[in-house]
């Protein structure tokens, strides 16, 4: 998704000191400084670190800025910032605005920062496509301890609605977060944690389900298979990505990587991220280091088909092992 003109003008001023800041925001309107100031809190509360994120945002808006290299404390930047531009009264009057605008902005951003045994809690009872609305909107991993939670006849159905999806209305999804917060809420078990922001569906249901133990997740593969095969296989396949090496267990990934040829290897290596060829190259022995080398000397340039049917023939081996039960990975 497309990074707009708020979330922009957002992520440069968390870039810059709050009295430069203050600068950039002078001569705007105080709604349209409400609404960034809206945006720089949801943009903490989602995970979005300057430091890590804000360069490329920087240098679109000014080449010669460097990133800040400090903590990030959101609630005092913003208090330095608001006075300085609308006052210390307006300033009071958005601070204590935020939490209600970020809840109308995420409806589901306080649930996100709940403790998973309250999250389960208050899933308790529920229909099974609600609870998978509210997993589906939440950290994989936070996602996977909770369906492990839930009850053995209730988490088929769950998982086999978060994987098939449904087109769902804003408001219905909405109407969900409102009722499960309540319940939170009225137990007084809203919390506080860093949100991870989700992506793909399937991604997520089949990382979610690598987390279980082998019976569980093939349990619940066999329930998606039901429904739909081909949604099964797909998600059977994402469970395990060339991207997801470097979270492998160094042992299991030894053991995979005994198996393949020096020259598919040589051929996988090429043009990989340094993180895997880092961790590969680190999990090989010297031996076959060296014939990797001697393999890659002699590859000239390959077609992208055989770069790609050598990271196949590593990923293939690590999804059987996967199927077994055999592979561990960095926790999540």
């Amino acid at each position: 998704m497309a990074t707009s003109g708020l979330q922009k003008a957002a992520m440069l001023l968390m870039s810059v000191e709050p009295g430069t800041a203050s600068e950039l925001l002078k001569g705007l309107s105080p709604e349209v400084v409400t609404n960034i100031a809206v945006e720089i809190a949801y943009l903490d509360a989602s995970g979005y670190s300057a430091p890590v994120h804000g360069y490329e945002i920087v240098q679109e808006f000014c080449k010669s800025l460097g990133t800040r290299s400090d903590k990030f404390e959101v609630r005092k930047f913003l208090g330095t910032m608001l006075e300085s531009t609308v006052g210390a009264k307006k300033s009071q009057e958005i601070q204590s605005q935020l939490d209600e605008l970020l809840n109308r902005k995420d409806q589901f951003i306080n649930i996100r920062k709940a403790d998973t045994k309250k999250i389960a809690a208050a899933l308790e009872g529920e229909h099974p496509n609600a609870i998978a609305v509210v997993l589906a909107e939440l950290p994989v991993k936070k996602s996977s301890e909770i369906i492990a939670k839930l009850d053995e006849q209730v988490r088929p159905r769950v998982v086999r609605k978060m994987a098939i999806t449904e087109p769902m209305s804003v408001e219905a999804r909405n109407r969900i977060a409102g009722i499960v917060l309540a319940r939170m809420q009225a137990a007084g078990q809203a919390g506080q944690a860093t949100v991870v922001e989700t992506s793909d569906t399937l991604r997520n249901v089949a990382v979610m389900l690598r987390a279980l133990p082998k019976e569980v997740r093939e349990g619940l593969l066999e329930s998606i298979k039901q429904s739909d095969e081909s949604v099964a296989t797909s998600v059977r396949e994402l469970m395990i990505m060339w991207e997801d090496i470097p979270s492998i267990l160094d042992r299991p990934l030894q053991e995979a990587l005994r198996g393949v040829e020096s020259g598919q290897l040589a051929k996988a290596l090429l043009k990989a991220d340094e993180n895997i060829v880092k961790k590969i190259r680190g999990n090989i022995s010297e031996r076959a280091r060296t014939l990797v080398d001697e393999e890659t000397s002699l590859l000239g340039t390959p077609k992208k088909e055989d770069i790609q049917a050598g990271r196949d023939t590593i990923v293939g081996v690590l999804r059987e092992m996967n199927e077994k039960g055999e592979l561990a990975f960095v926790e999540e």
